[in-house]
């Protein structure tokens, strides 16, 4: 019996989320409407940050690094979904698939644990204010943003490399907008065991890991806001974790929904709605949640439209 040939892939074919015309340019539109407001808020939110002295306390280093994130995890996948819309061969090119796997998983992982370190940051800040610049000095805070990054973009390389050593055979149609790992691995022809379990065990860790770190952080900071008499002290540390919780709330709620399920035809069909909240909404939400709850992002918004109209 002669050996099964396998395709030698030089392409895939994203299937995106429909097939109707007509509402592919009513998507394009609301898209780039998004990856518009998502670039434009989360460069303001840098821009800001870093020419403000104001701001230039470890929070807001934290939060100039998730704008960061944010902008190159948006622009991993925004440019060619919106490309894809407006053309009849929505194609991705094999370097570009893994590209755009490895970075996507590079980014939530990095994204994650950043998130994290806010809310260690937000420990120290609440629970001892008055070491708060030597606990958090910078270079505590250049590997608070180092670790996440450089474990975000190993656990991707290897989870990619995982991916592309399948070997593909038959429909080289991927069913989503970008290069995910769950649809990917439904086109394999061969043993994906390995590949599957290495995917649980990273996508778990991380989620539960970065997820134990915040929950732990929140519980020792609500036990030292109790411990504060004055309401108006309470009040002021609680707005100050609002907008994080928010971030967490919205991210993390997508992800475990997503990530912690077999892939299957109907998971993926599902993940697909997941993908659009945490890979366009979060983004751009998250510059407009930090900055609408934020007196002293607000404060230093005024300052530079001040500047600027004098």
């Amino acid at each position: 019996m002669s050996s099964q040939n396998h395709t030698v892939v030089r392409e895939f074919i994203l299937l995106g989320l429909t097939d109707n015309p007509v509402l592919e340019k009513i998507l394009f539109g609301v898209f780039l409407v998004l990856y518009l407001i998502t670039l434009a808020g989360n460069l303001c939110m840098i821009l800001l940050i870093r020419t403000n002295p104001h701001l230039q306390t470890p929070m807001y280093f934290f939060l100039s690094h998730l704008s960061f994130v944010d902008i190159c995890y948006s622009s991993n996948i925004t440019p060619n979904m919106l490309h894809n819309f407006l053309s009849d061969q929505k194609t991705i090119s094999y370097a570009g698939c893994f590209m755009q796997c490895l970075l996507f998983i590079a980014l939530v992982i990095t994204e994650l644990y950043i998130l994290a370190s806010m809310a260690l940051d937000r420990y120290v800040a609440i629970h001892n204010p008055l070491h708060y610049s030597t606990r958090m000095s910078r270079n505590i805070c250049i590997s608070l943003v180092v670790v996440p990054y450089t474990f975000g973009f190993l656990n991707g390389l290897s989870q990619a490399l995982l991916t592309f050593h399948l070997s593909f055979c038959g429909s080289l149609e991927i069913n989503h907008f970008y290069c995910a790992d769950p649809p990917l691995i439904m086109l394999a022809c061969s043993d994906t065991y390995v590949k599957k379990t290495a995917m649980f065990v990273v996508a778990g860790f991380t989620l539960l890991s970065s997820l134990f770190i915040i929950l732990l952080s929140y519980l020792f900071i609500i036990a030292a806001i109790l411990k504060i008499r004055a309401a108006e002290g309470r009040h002021k540390a609680f707005s100050t974790c609002g907008s994080h919780l928010t971030t967490v709330s919205i991210f993390y709620g997508t992800l475990l929904c997503m990530h912690l399920r077999t892939p299957s035809e109907k998971s993926i069909e599902e993940s697909k709605i997941f993908a659009v909240f945490y890979t366009f909404l979060s983004p751009m939400l998250n510059p407009l949640i930090y900055s609408l709850r934020n007196k002293d992002v607000i404060h230093a918004i005024q300052q530079r439209i001040k500047g600027n109209c004098s």
